[in-house]
């Protein structure tokens, strides 16, 4: 007589990674309809700087342009994260929860990190060039977390990814993150020796000890 042992198996829910994938396709083709010129611009960040010239105005910051790529950046790098703690062990790549506690907390913390810049920014007097220098940055990050979006979800969809992938696309990021922050101080360098030391208080205490302290969360958790 043949023995039969059944196993459970175990079938990944990702009914609602794919609906918060649509939704951020749709934030993306709201952004182009509603600002296609505006739009066609950014995307050509990479090879022309004709969009930085035009909305470079701190007013751009907050526009709906703005807000609803902004979505699009946080959805994009909260998978990522979330791709990253599934690589390193200590979460599950299907986890809706963990995805809501990362997209949470990052928006939490870009939130209270924008607030904080301006009340020092007020405090310092050197509001106008900070929401420049924001606007600047902002700009390049959108367009690091869009184009990480289409590589993020590949990812997701796949099996059996590499380690060193995921730690090349973070170095790469680190890279270019670091470039465009370069680029950002050299438009701006003029103020800033000119305010040399109030930039440096701000450069510690908000460029420098959150992601310091994001770090030593991540690695000792």
């Amino acid at each position: 007589m043949i023995a039969l042992q059944l196993h459970h198996r175990l079938i990944e829910n990702k009914d609602w990674a794919t609906l918060i994938i649509v939704l951020s396709l749709v934030f993306i083709a709201i952004a182009k309809s509603a600002f296609e010129s505006r739009f066609n611009d950014f995307i050509k960040l990479i090879v022309s700087n004709k969009y930085n010239k035009i909305y470079r105005e701190s007013s751009h910051l907050m526009s709906g342009f703005n807000v609803l790529l902004l979505m699009v950046n946080l959805i994009s790098f909260s998978f990522f994260i979330q791709l990253i703690f599934f690589h390193l062990g200590i979460g599950e790549k299907a986890d809706w929860i963990l995805f809501t506690r990362i997209f949470t907390l990052l928006t939490v913390f870009i939130l209270s990190k924008f607030l904080i810049e301006k009340i020092i920014a007020t405090v310092f007097g050197i509001e106008e060039v900070i929401e420049q220098f924001n606007l600047q940055k902002v700009t390049y990050r959108t367009y690091i977390g869009l184009l990480l979006l289409p590589l993020t979800i590949i990812l997701y969809y796949s099996n059996n990814i590499a380690n060193a992938i995921i730690y090349s696309i973070i170095i790469v990021l680190l890279t270019i993150n670091l470039l465009t922050y370069f680029i950002s101080l050299k438009i701006y360098q003029n103020f800033i020796f000119s305010k040399f030391f109030y930039f440096i208080l701000y450069l510690c205490a908000l460029e420098i000890a959150p992601y310091y302290f994001i770090y030593y969360l991540i690695t000792k958790k």
